[in-house]
């Protein structure tokens, strides 16, 4: 298992924050050598702690408009119903988050649609289809004022 002292710590703050810096200018943040921050850098991808590197879209230029969090109750609370939902919202691809929650709810999911008219076709298309599917809120985002994702 790979220790997290501060300098890997370091690391992975400054890796969070730009995946794609190079070793070089990784390693001067950090106060290392090249190959010092290089071993840290793969020891920490190959014990799993960094599972990997993404791309930070910008949601206007891919016609991304309408983002909301949306509360699902199922009907039934038994381990085939939470499966067939899931398997149904895996391939719904408006949903870009699915979690399962404790709560008054089951899951919440994060959905990014164009529109408000998409994201009423998916409600009513996808979501209203379910049988697993019991309740549904939905909570529209008007502004994010801080996302890490971004």
């Amino acid at each position: 298992m790979t220790k997290i002292d501060e300098i890997n710590e370091n690391i992975l703050q400054e890796l969070n924050k730009n995946g794609r810096i190079s070793n070089t200018d990784l390693a001067a943040k950090i106060g290392l050598s090249p190959s010092a921050c290089l071993r840290r850098v793969q020891e920490l991808e190959e014990s799993g702690i960094i599972k990997g590197y993404r791309a930070i879209l910008d949601k206007q230029k891919l016609n991304i408009g309408f983002v909301a969090y949306v509360s699902v109750g199922l009907s039934s609370h038994t381990k085939k119903s939470q499966k067939d939902f899931e398997k149904a919202i895996s391939q719904a691809t408006d949903v870009v988050e699915c979690h399962n929650v404790a709560g008054s709810f089951e899951y919440l999911l994060r959905v990014e649609t164009s529109d408000l008219h998409s994201y009423k076709a998916f409600h009513t298309d996808i979501l209203g289809t379910l049988p697993q599917v019991n309740s549904i809120t939905t909570y529209v985002v008007m502004e994010s004022s801080k996302d890490h994702r971004e």
